[in-house]
């Protein structure tokens, strides 16, 4: 990670603007005075070269964040999967336009290009062995903006997202324990939840400091998938029908086409907090906000 020349916002483009993320990056500027520009399929496939090269042109962005991205972790393991596409080769192309037009790119990866193995808490440095067709797309990504070298990019690795405005984990657990489903939940898979909210903040935070490279941002705290699903109901005061920890082995006894996802991902978030001068939320209380968020909906 480094930090030094201060971002212009004078034209902010995001890419993907109908996902979860984006829909945070919405409210977050909104809340900062700052007018974006947003694009989406179909009038903006990323995939396309001359789709990127025309938008560019019209909207001559000065920061582009892009929050596109094929997220079915399961779905990237099938032959016909847009993830190399749209999480790989997609992000050479954005990252080579704002190259061409001076502007500063913000990409988000994922704490599945890690494979779990190191049991501390891991920084940016540390070796990638993606375990999955998923992980193995963004680090994809990861490498092109990295080739293309567009001026002061930054590219954060995150975990675990959810939000409101997107499908997502919690979202999964409450519609399966209203539709009377019992639940079994891997529990021993460890990471930290992150809010988008939190995640746009400390973005916006980030670049406003004139951060570059790569930085890890996720809410603190740690967990697993089950005691993430016990934290969701208790918070929401919903009772499932059961609620079973089961292991990563028998969850792939079950689903055998599923996705490997990492045992450890815990990021460390010292080089973040440090910059920010604050510490993250914790998960739990960004389940809190994330409830609250829903109620107002």
């Amino acid at each position: 990670p480094d930090s030094g020349q201060m971002t212009d916002f004078s034209s902010i483009l995001i890419v993907g603007e109908r996902g979860m993320l984006a829909h945070a990056f919405r409210e977050v500027l909104a809340g900062r005075g700052m007018a974006v520009t947003g694009g989406d399929l179909p009038q903006l496939d990323i995939t396309d070269a001359s789709h990127v090269a025309a938008w560019f042109d019209r909207v001559r962005p000065t920061l582009v964040i892009n929050c596109a991205a094929y997220t079915n972790v399961d779905g990237c393991e099938k032959p016909d999967s847009p993830a190399v596409a749209v999480n790989g080769l997609a992000v050479g192309t954005l990252a080579r336009e704002a190259r061409r037009l001076g502007a500063t790119l913000v990409h988000f990866s994922t704490d599945y290009v890690f494979d779990g193995t190191l049991r501390r808490p891991l920084k940016p440095d540390d070796p990638v062995a993606p375990q999955s067709a998923y992980g193995r797309s963004k680090l994809l990504g990861e490498q092109e903006l990295q080739r293309a070298d567009p001026p002061g990019w930054l590219l954060i690795r995150t975990a675990w997202l959810y939000g409101p405005n997107g499908s997502n984990f919690p979202q999964a657990m409450l519609s399966a324990a209203k539709a009377g489903k019992p639940l079994r939940v891997v529990d021993d898979q460890i990471g930290s939840p992150t809010y988008t909210l939190d995640l746009a903040q400390a973005t916006l935070d980030l670049l406003q400091q004139g951060a570059s490279g790569i930085w890890h941002v996720s809410n603190a705290g740690q967990t697993s998938w089950f005691g993430f699903a016990k934290a969701i109901f208790q918070e929401f005061g919903i009772a499932p029908v059961s609620l079973e920890p089961i292991t990563s082995e028998q969850w792939k006894q079950i689903k055998p086409d599923s996705a490997i996802r990492p045992s450890y991902s815990v990021f460390d978030l010292s080089p973040l907090e440090r910059l920010l001068a604050r510490p993250m939320p914790s998960w739990q209380d960004a389940l809190r906000r994330y409830r609250a968020a829903l109620g107002k909906g």
